[in-house]
């Protein structure tokens, strides 16, 4: 039976760690442990790592194994076998960017917490009746922004989320500032010709920036 309470409480434990979870697509395996800890050695330790890529999995099995300071999970999430397989792969968390009710029910049944996406009210009022109160708001720019979360805050105050889509760090302390925001997720900290560099370091000072904001 899932526990709703259990659930929210692991969810928060995560989202507590940091301001910001990088949003982070591996294209290249070798770089997915250097870039965990450029990422958590400068405080954002809770990495997302899509499965986007034929090496996503792997990445997340090496970033847990390797980069003990880093709390990994798994975005992308869009099956029951997915959930699955990341959770075998030693993710800590799984996020989705929509939810279906074998979604939902593969959750309510899984070692680690979901976090699933929604980006309505019916949506969200649907994830609620099944028990969940943690959720991604997703994508947050292009579903209403600051002003939807701020709707969703009257009739629904029990719930909190991560919005993710179109954030970056002008727009992210506004939605740190809202009272059912725990954190933001994003990617700015990881831009393209840094990663194509491997230039960790200026990776570092971003994500340094990026654990700075208030909330």
């Amino acid at each position: 039976m899932f526990d709703s309470s259990r659930h929210a409480q692991q969810v928060d434990a995560v989202f507590a760690l940091a301001p910001v979870i990088p949003v982070i697509t591996i294209a290249a395996l070798e770089d997915a442990v250097p870039l965990a800890r450029a990422l958590a050695g400068n405080g954002l330790p809770v990495l997302e790592v899509t499965l986007r890529t034929d090496c996503a999995l792997e990445a997340i099995a090496r970033i847990a194994a390797e980069v003990p300071e880093a709390c990994v999970g798994a975005g992308t999430v869009l099956s029951a076998a997915d959930l699955a397989a990341v959770e075998r792969a030693g993710a800590r968390f799984a996020i989705s960017p929509g939810v279906t009710e074998a979604l939902y029910d593969a959750g309510a049944a899984s070692g680690i917490p979901l976090i699933p996406g929604i980006a309505t009210a019916g949506e969200l009022m649907r994830g609620l009746e099944r028990g969940w109160r943690r959720f991604k708001f997703f994508p947050a720019e292009s579903s209403g922004g600051i002003g939807a979360l701020k709707g969703f805050a009257g009739p629904l105050p029990m719930a909190r989320f991560c919005p993710t889509g179109g954030i970056d760090a002008a727009k992210a302390p506004a939605y740190l500032a809202l009272p059912n925001v725990a954190c933001v997720g994003g990617s700015w900290m990881l831009p393209a010709d840094a990663l194509a560099a491997r230039d960790w370091a200026r990776i570092g000072d971003l994500a340094r920036e990026a654990a700075a904001l208030p909330r």
